[in-house]
């Protein structure tokens, strides 16, 4: 029988300029979905990119080959394969002094 589990990293947080969420050990899951939820933006053009980073320990970080995500919209997700024990999200808010309030969430499945 297959396993799922969704953790919420950020809950209506506020982020301006770079950014990592807390690092989750997701071992045990064969898969995993993002799913970036943008509620506010303190400007228009105030534009979020995100890179997934994996790691064997928690402590030491490298980016996943996935490539980066710039929110669009409401709802941003990307797939993750592959990553081995830990994963979390590195992200940068753009233009200097811009805010973006967000949820984050990580659905994870075996």
């Amino acid at each position: 029988m297959r396993q799922s589990q969704t953790a919420v990293l950020e809950r209506n947080t506020t982020l301006t300029g770079e950014f990592a969420t807390e690092p989750y050990e997701a071992a045990w899951a064969g898969e995993a979905r993002w799913f970036v939820q943008v509620l506010e933006r303190s400007a228009e053009d105030a534009e979020l990119t995100l890179t997934t980073q994996i790691s064997p320990d928690g402590i030491t970080w490298c980016d996943h080959d996935g490539g980066t995500h710039r929110t669009e919209g409401e709802l941003t997700t990307w797939a993750v394969r592959e990553f081995g024990q830990w994963l979390r999200v590195r992200g940068d808010v753009a233009p200097a002094g811009a805010q973006v309030k967000v949820r984050i969430y990580l659905a994870v499945k075996s």
